[in-house]
């Protein structure tokens, strides 16, 4: 493990990184852990408000490169890659080059934690579920010698992989702010998932961060005309969604056990410098 602790998450489009994940990355930007984003895409598919003209992937895409790197100073973030992925086909992407290219970044950085969504997607999303899928058999890859990509590092082994997660009352949130959270994918209707308390191993405080995860939501201006329901939410909606992250916490070579977890590096602190299970 390095002196510096440092966090990764490994998302599939701009806005995934305040959205989902705003909190853990200024919380722990805030503490001065070093903070980094991969993101598989440009979200260059993403919508735009009905008085918006769509100015055509390539433009949308740049439009989206800058509104995350806006949120990414806003949070905090000391690095931003991208993929390089077509928005809405991540899961068309040939599974050895993506793993490959998330092994590269995994044994440059060297991050103690990383986190990305869980196999549901949140709510099925195809690409959701594709990075997920990546991101998990990269960081196996990563620690393994005999796998070797393009520039390659000495192998890397992550201490703790968690996976998003949303609460009862967070998914409760999200449908006051956009009625029924769902898509159509295969012919079949694919609708939020949220997680039995029970199931989630980590709750991390963020109340004193919900300021900040709005102003770096915000800052996805081109996404924002579906994203002002947020703001309009009552405020015990509001501390649903953002005042605790939960996530749940795939492996740890560091610790375990049933009790919940406050704080993604619990294990890998100095001695005395801890912050709870």
């Amino acid at each position: 493990m390095s002196e510096e602790l440092k966090l990764m998450c490994i998302l599939a489009h701009p806005d995934d990184e305040s959205l989902g994940f705003g909190g853990i990355l200024s919380r722990y930007a805030d503490e001065g852990v070093g903070t980094y984003l991969l993101t598989a895409t440009r979200g260059e598919r993403g919508w735009l408000g009905p008085e918006e003209e769509y100015p055509g992937p390539q433009e949308l895409g740049r439009i989206r490169e800058r509104e995350l790197g806006a949120a990414a100073e806003v949070l905090g973030l000391r690095e931003v890659n991208f993929l390089e992925y077509e928005d809405g086909r991540l899961d068309q992407a040939e599974p050895q080059e993506a793993v490959a290219r998330i092994v590269s970044h995994l044994r440059r950085v060297r991050p103690d934690v990383v986190a990305t969504f869980g196999p549901d997607g949140v709510y099925g999303h195809p690409d959701h579920i594709a990075v997920s899928q990546f991101a998990t058999a990269a960081v196996i890859a990563a620690s393994d010698p005999a796998i070797q990509v393009n520039g390659d590092r000495p192998p890397h082994r992550v201490s703790k992989f968690y996976y998003r997660t949303v609460t009862e009352e967070g998914a409760a949130a999200y449908q006051a702010a956009f009625g029924e959270l769902a898509m159509e994918v295969d012919g079949q209707k694919r609708r939020l998932v949220s997680w039995q308390p029970w199931a989630i191993t980590t709750q991390v405080d963020t109340a004193a961060y919900i300021e900040q995860i709005w102003e770096a939501i915000a800052c996805h201006r081109s996404q924002l005309p579906g994203y002002e329901a947020l703001r309009r939410l009552p405020e015990k909606h509001r501390h649903d969604l953002w005042a605790t992250q939960s996530l749940y916490r795939a492996f740890s070579l560091v610790n375990g056990g049933r009790a919940a977890e406050r704080d993604l590096f619990a294990g890998l602190r100095a001695a005395g410098n801890g912050q709870g299970q």
